[in-house]
C-alpha cells in the first residue's frame, strides 16, 4: 500500500530537479531558522507550511498534461489583466504601493499570478504562429508583455515588473529573435535612460544613487547595503558557523529573514556555503534547461526555457542585490527567503518543467 501511493506521487517528478529542489529548500529551512533568532521555531513551521502548499501545488500542475497547461495559457493571461486593473482601481494601498486586491475571502497580489501566466501566454502565442515567424509577430507578443508589466509599474513595483519581463522577454528571445534586433533594441535603452530616469520614483531613484555610495547616507537609505556586505565580508571562507553570525544574531543585518536572507547564509558558512548554494542554483537552472532541450513542441521548449532563465535571474538580482552590485529591488532569494507567495509561484513554475519532463507526448492544439 505504501510502495503504491509512493508510486502515485513520484510518477509525474523529474527525480533530479526535485532531488535538487528538496536540497535547497532545506537549506533554506535552516537558515530561517537563524535568522528568525536561533530561538523560535514559530517562522521554520510557518515556512514549512509554506512549502507543504507549494509542494502540493507543484504536484497537481506536475499531473497536468503540457497540452492542457497550453490551454490554460490565455484563460490565464486574460485572467491576471482583469485583475491588475482591478488593483489599479480597487487596490489596496500598503506602504505607499497599491500591489493588493481584497476578494472579500481573501487578499491576493495578482502580479504574483503573472510570473506564471505570462511566460505560458507567450509560448502558447509563438506555438500557433510557428510556421513563418515575422517580425509582427515579435512585435504584437512585445505588446502581450508590455501590457501586464505597464500596470505593475503603475502599482509601483519595479522589482517584479523587471521579473515578469524577463521572463516574457526569455520567450520571445528563445523563440528565434534577432540578435541585430536585440542589440538595437538596447542601444536605444540606453539612450533612453535619461528620460526613464525622470520616470522613476523618489525613492527607486535614490536606490540607484545609493548603489553608487552607500556611505553617503549610512543609517538609512545606505544602511542595508553596508550591513549585508559586512556580514557576508565577515563570513570569511568557511564562515562563522550555524547561529554564530554576529551580524544577523545581533540584529544589524534589516530583513533578514526574506529579502536579505543570503547575508546570514554568508555570515554564517563562508564562501564554501555560498559555493555550494550556487551549485544547487546551476543544478537546478541546468535541468530545466535539459528540458527545455528535449521537449516535443515549441509550447513546452519556450516555457521551460523561460522558467529556467527566470529563476536564474531571480537568484541572480537578489545576490546582486545583497551583495553591493545592483541597487535594492526587494526580489527574495529563490527557495530560501521567508514568504509563501514567492515560494508558491517559483514551485508553481517548476511544477510546469516536470509536467513537460514527464509527458513524453505533447498533443498540439
Amino acid at each position: 500500500m505504501i510502495s503504491r501511493l509512493f508510486e502515485i506521487l513520484a510518477r509525474r517528478i523529474d527525480g533530479p530537479l526535485m532531488v535538487a529542489l528538496v536540497l535547497t529548500v532545506s537549506l533554506g529551512l535552516t537558515v530561517v531558522y537563524s535568522a528568525s533568532g536561533g530561538g523560535s521555531l514559530d517562522r521554520v513551521m510557518g515556512q514549512g507550511r509554506n512549502l507543504a502548499v507549494a509542494l502540493a501545488a507543484l504536484w497537481i500542475v506536475a499531473n497536468i498534461p503540457p497540452q492542457a497547461l497550453m490551454r490554460l495559457a490565455v484563460p490565464a493571461y486574460v485572467g491576471g489583466l482583469v485583475l491588475l486593473v482591478g488593483v489599479a482601481l480597487f487596490g489596496e494601498v500598503r506602504n505607499g504601493a497599491r500591489r493588493w486586491l481584497n476578494l472579500g475571502f481573501t487578499t491576493i497580489q495578482p502580479s504574483e499570478i503573472m510570473k506564471i501566466a505570462v511566460p505560458l501566454m507567450l509560448a502558447w502565442y509563438f506555438q500557433r504562429h510557428e510556421e513563418g515567424l515575422k517580425l509582427r509577430d515579435y512585435a504584437l507578443a512585445a505588446i502581450l508583455l508590455a501590457l501586464p508589466v505597464g500596470l505593475i509599474v503603475r502599482q509601483p513595483d519595479l522589482g517584479t515588473a523587471l521579473l515578469i519581463f524577463a521572463s516574457g522577454f526569455f520567450v520571445i528571445f528563445l523563440a528565434g529573435l534577432s540578435w541585430k534586433i536585440i542589440v538595437s533594441l538596447g542601444v536605444t535603452g540606453l539612450a533612453l535612460l535619461p528620460v526613464l530616469w525622470g520616470m522613476l520614483h523618489d525613492y527607486q531613484r535614490r536606490r540607484v544613487l545609493t548603489l553608487i555610495d552607500p556611505m553617503e547616507d549610512p543609517l538609512g537609505a545606505g544602511y542595508h547595503i553596508i550591513q549585508s556586505t559586512i556580514a557576508i565580508g565577515s563570513g570569511g571562507v568557511l564562515g562563522k558557523g550555524w547561529l554564530n553570525g554576529t551580524q544577523a544574531q545581533l540584529d544589524f543585518v534589516p530583513e533578514r529573514s526574506t529579502d536579505f536572507i543570503l547575508a546570514v547564509y554568508g555570515e554564517e558558512f563562508g564562501l564554501a556555503g555560498n559555493l555550494v548554494l550556487i551549485l544547487l542554483y546551476a543544478l537546478i537552472v541546468a535541468r530545466g534547461l535539459m528540458i527545455a532541450a528535449n521537449a516535443s513542441t515549441t509550447f513546452a521548449r519556450l516555457t521551460a526555457g523561460a522558467i529556467s532563465l527566470t529563476f536564474f535571474t531571480y537568484a541572480f538580482v537578489n545576490m546582486g542585490m545583497v551583495s553591493g552590485i545592483l541597487p535594492v529591488v526587494g526580489v527574495p532569494l529563490p527557495l530560501m527567503s521567508y514568504g509563501g507567495t514567492a515560494l508558491l509561484s517559483m514551485l508553481v513554475g517548476f511544477g510546469v518543467l516536470m509536467s513537460i519532463s514527464t509527458h513524453k507526448q505533447l498533443v498540439s492544439s
